[in-house]
């Protein structure tokens, strides 16, 4: 399993941030996706990444420890889970973003997206969704 893990501080409280993450299809567009759907619980993505279009179709599940938590159901990895974790931080409040993933799915893709390049892309991803966070918040 491969993990990536982001964090960071806002200057608001706990229950404001839950709240901007609550407009999960804004929230998901913040991270710089192409495309973002959003029904009911179930979170379609699509993006590009290089040379590849690629679509994930994730599932929200409770997580009684996290804010917000989503798997994979169908898309390139193996599995993949993300988790977005909320808490007290002085006067602000720290968020945690940690995906856990295995291997890519497809062979083709798996040789030219190897764990560094999906490290990178999704640390970015992460980062452009906080400061999408810390602009809502603002």
């Amino acid at each position: 399993m491969e993990r990536v893990s982001v964090a960071r501080t806002f200057d608001a409280t706990p229950e404001a941030v839950r709240e901007a993450m609550a407009d999960l299809e804004a929230f998901m567009l913040g991270a710089g996706f192409d495309d973002v759907t959003v029904e009911d619980d179930t979170i379609i993505i699509n993006n590009r990444v290089g040379l590849f279009d690629i679509e994930l179709v994730l599932a929200v599940v409770d997580d009684a420890d996290a804010a917000l938590a989503y798997e994979q159901r169908d898309g390139v990895f193996e599995s993949m889970r993300t988790e977005y974790h909320v808490d007290s931080a002085g006067d602000g409040t720290t968020v945690t973003a940690t995906t856990e993933y295995a291997a890519l799915d497809l062979a083709v893709v798996g040789q030219l997206l190897d764990s560094t390049v999906v490290d990178r892309q999704r640390r970015k991803e992460l980062d452009a969704q906080f400061d999408w966070l810390e602009a809502r918040l603002d």
